[in-house]
């Protein structure tokens, strides 16, 4: 699967003297966009493989992985169950256009509390669930297991060996850590976490093979799903000057980091970048609705 590299041409860059391409992750599918159909793909092998008929995750009201879990059942004929993160979502989840969405294409919603909700990952819950839902594959929240690493090893390919640096946003941690393992030793691979705080580091180190990456908690707004102004006002102006949308969750935040370490100096001239659009962009319209409320400018689709 050939991706696009885009390159960004704007007056910032050109004044540094940095080279910044974008690959297009976000065009791969209209729906199973980015880095959902790289984790994906391999879990889903696995599941057919193992004879299941049934995919549960988990994710919250306006999680990318949950929409994409939904269609990829959908295409490959199987059922989909969400563990929805808060229970207050039960009798109003149509208003939610990520929900809407997955129940569109087949998705079962399971509510539970947002205590519950932190049990996920405990064999007495999960037995439950199954005692539920009958014999199911399970994907973790956001799609993260080494199924999903060798899915995002996948996404360079031998023309990305140009770049200097890979740079990709960070939810879970698994998209990162599969760019770490197939970089190349000249490459160093700089990840933008959409969540507050440090902690993702020893959890990416579990499936990696190098050190030749770092995280620059910077930018993430304030942790994850907050927006700012400033960070409305970049993504409008790149999708005005590029014609590429940009989610505000992940994708928006890394470019915003990465012109604001252009502008400080931080890469050298002559420096090559390679960032990962890693696409969420089914996320604009849940938070344009957001910010309509509190009456901030809406994001360009």
């Amino acid at each position: 699967m050939n991706i696009p590299n885009e390159h960004i041409d704007m007056p910032l860059l050109r004044e540094k003297g940095v080279e910044l391409y974008l690959k297009r992750e976000d065009t791969i599918h209209p729906l199973i966009s980015g880095n959902k159909y790289r984790k994906l793909k391999h879990n889903l092998l696995e599941a057919k493989k193992a004879g299941k008929k049934t995919l549960l995750t988990f994710g919250g009201a306006f999680s990318n992985h949950i929409a994409a879990t939904a269609y990829a059942g959908h295409e490959q004929e199987l059922k989909t169950v969400g563990v929805i993160r808060g229970e207050e979502l039960q009798d109003n989840w149509q208003d939610n256009s990520t929900l809407t969405l997955a129940h569109e294409h087949g998705m079962q919603f399971h509510f539970v509390s947002r205590t519950d909700y932190r049990l996920k990952n405990e064999a007495s819950f999960l037995q439950k669930l199954k005692e539920t839902y009958g014999d199911v594959y399970v994907l973790p929240e956001g799609g993260t297991n080494a199924l999903a690493i060798k899915g995002c090893e996948e996404i360079l390919t031998e023309e990305d060996t140009v770049f200097d640096y890979i740079c990709c946003a960070v939810g879970t941690g698994g998209t990162v850590a599969g760019l770490i393992n197939a970089a190349q030793p000249h490459q160093t691979v700089l990840g933008f976490p959409a969540l507050k705080g440090d902690f993702l580091t020893e959890e990416i180190r579990t499936f990696v093979h190098n050190d030749r990456w770092k995280l620059v908690t910077d930018y993430h707004f304030g942790g994850y799903a907050k927006v700012d102004q400033p960070l409305i006002d970049f993504i409008n102006l790149f999708k005005d000057k590029t014609g590429v949308p940009l989610d505000p969750i992940y994708t928006g935040k890394m470019l915003f980091g990465i012109f604001d370490l252009v502008k400080k100096d931080v890469f050298a001239p002559g420096t090559q970048i390679l960032a990962i659009h890693t696409g969420g962009l089914q996320g604009i319209k849940g938070m344009n609705r957001i910010l309509k409320k509190k009456n901030l400018p809406l994001l360009n689709v």
